[in-house]
Order: C-alpha cells, then sequence, then structure tokens
C-alpha cells in the first residue's frame, strides 16, 4: 500500500510541474494565483500521502500549517488585486 501512496504522490508532483505552465503564461494575475493555489492544495495532498506512506505524523502537522497558509495567501491576494470601485458623488 506504500508503494500506491508514493505513486500517487509522484503523480501529484508531476501535476504541479505542468502546473507551472499556467504559471508561467497565465493570461492574467487571477490566473496566476489560482495556479498557484492549485500548488498548496497539491502540496498538502503529497504531504498527507507521504505521512501515510512513511509513518511520518510529523509531516500532517505541516500540511495542516501549509492548508492554512494557503487560505491567508489567497485573503491578501484579493484584498491587494482588487479594490473596491471609487464612488463618484454627483451633487
Amino acid at each position: 500500500m506504500d508503494g500506491l501512496y508514493l505513486g500517487v504522490a509522484l503523480f501529484l508532483l508531476l501535476n504541479i510541474l505542468l502546473g507551472m505552465v499556467r504559471v508561467l503564461r497565465g493570461p492574467s494575475p487571477a490566473d496566476r494565483m489560482l495556479a498557484a493555489q492549485l500548488f498548496g492544495t497539491t502540496g498538502v495532498a503529497i504531504l498527507l500521502l507521504l505521512a501515510e506512506a512513511l509513518a511520518a505524523p510529523a509531516l500532517r502537522d505541516v500540511a495542516l500549517v501549509f492548508a492554512l497558509l494557503g487560505g491567508l495567501t489567497v485573503v491578501a491576494f484579493v484584498r491587494r488585486a482588487w479594490s473596491p470601485p471609487t464612488q463618484v458623488n454627483k451633487e
């Protein structure tokens, strides 16, 4: 079963490499940010698979920290990239 976990982790790692194309060529910053979120989510999945395959429970803690940081990253990006539209006062 450990071989299956490691094989799936390798497959996910290859998906991250293919996702790098979107980061480099993405037409908009939002596309690039979504690709970066994909990296974070896939990285968490890889860490959880490795935690099971290698019997290393500390990797679960690292995966949890990465998941929390990924959410904060999206919030920071949205607050920075999209400002509220300015309203024009017509008096």
